[in-house]
């Protein structure tokens, strides 16, 4: 395994923009926290002046989002199966949620899965903890912020991103499935985009697992009695939701799952059929 100091931060930066540091340079993902500068991201959404000089306009960036695709699956590529741990980066060690997600870590990697993570603190930081307890890889998938966000210290791969569309993808793409610890917007945004995922049949045998049933019992109440209740979602969609309270629990859900013991496939096509009845298809 790769020592912790020798995690080098893979940048996904194709040079178009002199101004940004260099990969060897740690700070290279804190730019904007650190200049004051807009992160890339929120220049790709601002709409553009028509005297925009070329190498700052969408069609050159275009290449520096090629770039971090590239980067992101030449690293990925060969990292086997995964499971992907979303949760608060709020959360500290010692912290209950924080323990539990060391030893979903361990536990799934002790079960023969990689561990991805969003690279940061908090819930991500313990999943990579588990990780590397268990002897398996431990990725960190970081992201540019208006704040500084550093990698944890618990990533044999760390890969920093710029675009959150393109950090998206890698989550989704080499994962065999999600478990979504306690958290905020940004855990609700790759919950729901997981089950839209599903729901339209971009992905398959997909579990998706929420820990701590206690926290998600209002929104799952929610779904059902509002969502569910006023037809914008469908009586199988509300099946896509796996809530559990223990790491074993956890652990032994992805393995059945992975071994077709729990068939997630035929779940999954009863939820895709009731989406295109929905569309009278």
């Amino acid at each position: 395994m790769t020592s912790k100091s020798d995690s080098t931060p893979i940048s996904t930066d194709l040079r178009m923009d002199r101004s940004v540091p260099t990969a060897t340079n740690p700070a290279a993902l804190n730019l904007a926290a650190r200049t004051g500068r807009v992160t890339q991201d929120a220049q790709l959404l601002t709409p553009e002046s028509m005297e925009a000089n070329f190498t700052h306009t969408d069609t050159w960036r275009v290449f520096r989002i090629m770039g971090e695709f590239v980067a992101g699956f030449d690293t990925l590529a060969g990292i086997g199966p995964a499971i992907t741990i979303f949760g608060s980066a709020r959360v500290r060690p010692g912290h209950p949620q924080y323990e539990a997600a060391v030893e979903v870590g361990r536990l799934l990697g002790e079960a023969g899965f990689s561990i991805i993570t969003g690279g940061g603190p908090g819930i991500m930081e313990a999943g990579n903890k588990g990780a590397q307890l268990a002897g398996v890889a431990s990725i960190g998938l970081n992201i540019e912020l208006p704040f500084e966000q550093n990698n944890n210290p618990y990533l044999d791969t760390p890969i920093d991103f710029r675009y959150f569309f393109v950090r998206k993808t890698m989550f989704v793409k080499y994962a065999h499935g999600f478990v979504i610890f306690p958290g905020g917007f940004g855990t609700m945004d790759e919950l729901f985009e997981a089950l839209t995922l599903i729901q339209t049949g971009k992905i398959q045998n997909f579990p998706v697992v929420l820990y701590e049933r206690a926290y998600w019992q209002g929104l799952l109440d929610w779904l059902k009695k509002r969502m569910l209740a006023e037809g914008k979602i469908s009586v199988p969609d509300l099946d896509l939701l796996v809530a559990l309270d223990s790491p074993e629990e956890v652990r032994d859900f992805i393995v059945a799952c992975s071994q077709g013991v729990i068939n997630r496939g035929d779940q999954e096509a009863k939820v895709v059929k009731a989406t295109r009845q929905a569309f009278n298809q």
